[in-house]
């Protein structure tokens, strides 16, 4: 495989996008592209730290905003769909960071352009995994993941070649902040209080996922795309240190674990620089001091959203959507401060009961009508639940 000597950053000025650029110096690549939502004081930063050739914004308006500051520079900016994807083909690899199905039009043009895909975007392969691998499968583009549990299994299954030697892929959750309480607890939980994770630094969105368990739930159905694997071969154990990443579990009893600091550059780096390993800045685990590793069962009974998600994971991509966007939706809605935190599973449930899916061919416009779909009759729901 040809080593990657420049990316393109989808979704840079995140937290994920942001170590993209720190891992992309640290190992001497050209970041050729930068494309990002509405942030243009941090894009300005990024564009004048790495100098690409291109920045693309969501919108017009912070397209022309930026243009105006980086009128010194020798970047182009430009927005939407197309200059994504112009973003997408000017370098050898996408990092493809951006937060929720937003994005799924890049991560489809990565799949399309036969190139390095480093996916740190759960949503867009849980609601379009099959659009996603035809396109690369024709592309011949590769998909290495980039979250640290998918991440973590991929380097576990290296050398394996037959599949049907896999008993199972044990993917490790932390509990999140509101680990151990109760649904009486939890009524009482603040969008402030979601968002400290005790481990990692992660953006708003995906915190509050990993407080609610729909994180994880998310990651069992990507596993199942990633690995084309029933969700019978996928289980989720508590390990709150956040030391193991995740394992695989193998027909003779072995269990293949991948150990680490909780440091997200590490699963950037490693997807970029495939097969091969380089130094990086993070100091190593010390199994000595590490301390006590603990594990147990997820609670699905307070923490229901992992239920919903197992339980949808076998209904179809259409139903995946569906949840995908009701979660969206609630989780903006508890950050706001319109509804509680155990409001989040409900409405969820109550927008699966009562959507009704596109006929015809499932593809990337049924996929689409299905997100807008949800998200309206949950905005609906929230409005009769706000607080």
């Amino acid at each position: 495989m040809e080593q990657v000597g420049s990316i393109t950053v989808l979704g840079s000025t995140g937290s994920v996008g942001t170590q993209a650029i720190r891992a992309a110096l640290n190992l001497g690549l050209a970041v050729r592209a930068l494309t990002a939502g509405r942030n243009v004081e941090q894009m300005e930063r990024q564009a004048r730290t790495v100098n690409p050739e291109l920045v693309v914004m969501h919108d017009r308006v912070a397209a022309k905003n930026l243009r105006i500051r980086l009128s010194d520079t020798k970047t182009r900016v430009a927005y939407g769909r197309e200059a994504v994807r112009e973003a997408v083909l000017m370098s050898d690899a996408a990092v493809c960071a951006v937060s929720g199905i937003a994005a799924l039009p890049g991560v489809l043009f990565a799949a399309q352009s036969g190139r390095r895909v480093a996916l740190a975007n759960k949503e867009a392969m849980v609601c379009a995994g099959s659009l996603i691998k035809a396109a690369a499968k024709e592309s011949g583009a590769m998909i290495i993941p980039v979250d640290s549990e998918h991440s973590a299994i991929f380097q576990c299954l290296e050398g394996n070649i037959d599949r049907g030697e896999i008993v199972k892929l044990i993917l490790t959750a932390s509990g999140g902040p509101f680990f151990g309480k109760t649904k009486a607890e939890l009524e009482k939980v603040t969008a402030a209080e979601a968002l400290c994770h005790p481990n990692w630094k992660m953006g708003p969105k995906i915190s509050v996922d990993s407080a609610t368990m729909m994180n994880k739930g998310l990651e069992i159905i990507e596993a199942m795309r990633l690995y084309d694997l029933p969700r019978s071969k996928i289980s989720v154990v508590i390990h709150p240190e956040s030391v193991i990443h995740s394992l695989v579990e193998y027909c003779d009893g072995a269990l293949l674990a991948m150990l680490s600091q909780p440091d997200m550059r590490l699963p950037i780096q490693y997807a970029l620089t495939y097969p091969a390993r380089r130094p990086t800045q993070i100091l190593p685990l010390d199994l000595a001091s590490c301390g006590l590793l603990s594990f147990s069962r997820p609670d699905e009974v307070n923490f229901p959203c992992l239920a919903i998600a197992s339980r949808v994971s076998e209904e179809g991509e259409l139903h995946c959507t569906a949840m995908n966007a009701a979660n969206e939706a609630a989780v903006g809605a508890f950050l706001s401060y319109r509804i509680g935190f155990n409001d989040i599973p409900e409405i969820i449930d109550a927008v699966l009961n009562k959507i009704e899916y596109p006929g015809g061919d499932p593809g990337l416009e049924a996929v689409l009508e299905t997100d807008n779909a949800a998200r309206m009759l949950a905005e609906r729901i929230i409005r009769q639940r706000g607080r």
